[in-house]
């Protein structure tokens, strides 16, 4: 799958230097305030939380640490938690655009896909122009 999509497989551990391990905390905006998430959250040690009117949620940043006593915060102040995990989060994005956008969305399929490989990982921006005309 990765050569096929323009992929190439490094070295275990080759990029994870890229990646920070982190709790992952999303909360629906519609059933929460922004004040209510960031009090319960922060008190009890995220490290930052964000808001992203796109898709309408809080994200909850932590360390992995800390991650259950957030979460258990979160709850214990009556407010639903839509998801909740400890992932790797990219430290920086790279920017894509035009053939690169359509060969990555690609190659993401094709990995999410493969009945071998139990999660997938990844550092790439698609501005929102770039996805309006993947396809075109």
């Amino acid at each position: 799958a990765m050569a096929k999509h323009g992929g190439s497989l490094g070295e275990t551990g080759c990029v994870s230097w890229i990646f920070d391990k982190k709790g992952y905390i999303l909360v629906n905006k519609a059933k929460a305030t922004e004040d209510s998430v960031m009090s319960a959250a922060l008190d009890a040690g995220a490290e930052d939380m964000k808001n992203d009117p796109k898709e309408g949620n809080f994200e909850i940043i932590t360390a992995p640490e800390d991650f259950n006593n957030v979460k258990a915060a979160i709850e214990k102040a009556n407010i639903p938690v839509e998801s909740a995990e400890i992932t790797m989060l990219p430290k920086n994005y790279v920017a894509l655009d035009g053939k690169a956008t359509e060969q990555m969305i690609r190659l993401m399929d094709a990995l999410e896909d493969h009945d071998d490989v139990q999660n997938v990982y990844a550092n790439f921006d698609i501005p929102d122009e770039a996805a309006e005309n993947i396809g075109k």
